[in-house]
This record gives structure tokens, C-alpha cells and sequence, in this order.
């Protein structure tokens, strides 16, 4: 994993958003707000960056939107909450493209027995169509390390999607 790499992809979305002028949001938990950071370095990124949300915990995601029953039914770290988590940063914030992501980096959740290390989930909702992922992070020597790796691989899922829909 490259960070000047990863840099370089969200300089490239966030170039391509500010020119078809299509705005995003994103709700991030065990991104802790990587992705709106890596958005925010690209000059110009005020202009598409409409707001983001670090909602670490169970509580913060509810008071944010996120359906409890969601939670309850298919846990926190599931496709079915990162898309609830797209859908209320899209709320909060309207905006073309939203994002919810949640996960376990490197140690088991003690509050949340669903926990999988390495196992990331995220949605993008993309206008008015939302698809959900699930990924897997390799092992790495740091906390900032895995937030980097989930983040290069959202980065590849946009762009993708970006490029589908041109």
C-alpha cells in the first residue's frame, strides 16, 4: 500500500467531481473521516465536499439516522448498515454521491460481537441507486495503515463507478 498512491486517487475523484460539478457526502466509522481527509486535500474540494460525519460509535450512527432496528437486525458491521449510513448522509447533506462505511480494523470489537477484523463494509449511493460492499484488509502494522488501505479500495469502487456512469 502506497499512501502518496492513494493520495493520488482522491486527487483524481475529487478533480473529476469538481468538473462535472457533482457533489459528495460521506459517514464513516472505522475510517474515522480518512476519506473525507483525503477529499479535502485536493484544492477546490469545498466546492463538493457538502459534509461528513465521523460516527465511531453505535450511538452516534443512530443519532445521525441510522435506523436502531437496522443495527439490531444485521448488526453494525454489515452491508445493510453501511447502506442505512449512506442513506442518512445523503439526508443530512443532499448530494449526488454518499457514503457509509463501517468495520473491525485489527482487533475484535468488545462492544459489538458481530466484530470481524479486517472486514469492511461500505455503500455508495450514487443518485438515487445505493450498492453495498463488502472488503477485506490485509493485516498491517498500524491503525492509520488499515484506514489508508479501506480507503484505496472505496477509491477504486468510485472510481469504477464514476467511469460507469460517464
Amino acid at each position: 500500500m502506497d499512501e502518496k498512491t492513494i493520495r493520488e486517487k482522491y486527487s483524481r475523484i475529487t478533480t473529476y467531481l469538481i468538473k462535472k460539478k457533482l457533489t459528495i457526502t460521506t459517514m464513516e466509522s472505522c475510517t474515522a473521516g480518512q476519506i473525507a481527509s483525503l477529499i479535502t486535500d485536493t484544492e477546490g474540494s469545498s466546492a463538493v465536499l457538502k459534509g461528513a460525519f465521523i460516527t465511531y460509535s453505535n450511538e452516534a450512527k443512530i443519532l445521525q439516522g441510522v435506523p436502531a432496528e437496522t443495527i439490531e437486525k444485521y448488526g453494525v458491521y454489515s452491508e445493510e448498515t453501511a447502506c442505512a449510513m449512506a442513506k442518512a448522509a445523503a439526508r443530512a447533506y443532499p448530494s449526488d454521491i454518499s457514503l457509509g462505511i463501517t468495520g473491525t480494523m485489527a482487533n475484535p470489537d468488545p462492544q459489538n460481537p458481530d466484530s470481524t477484523p479486517g472486514e469492511v463494509h461500505f455503500a455508495v449511493k450514487y443518485k438515487e441507486a445505493i450498492t453495498s460492499y463488502t472488503t477485506n484488509i490485509e493485516p498491517c502494522s498500524t491503525r492509520y495503515e488499515y484506514k489508508l488501505s479501506a480507503a484505496d479500495k472505496i477509491a477504486d469502487t468510485l472510481t469504477e463507478i464514476l467511469k460507469s456512469s460517464e
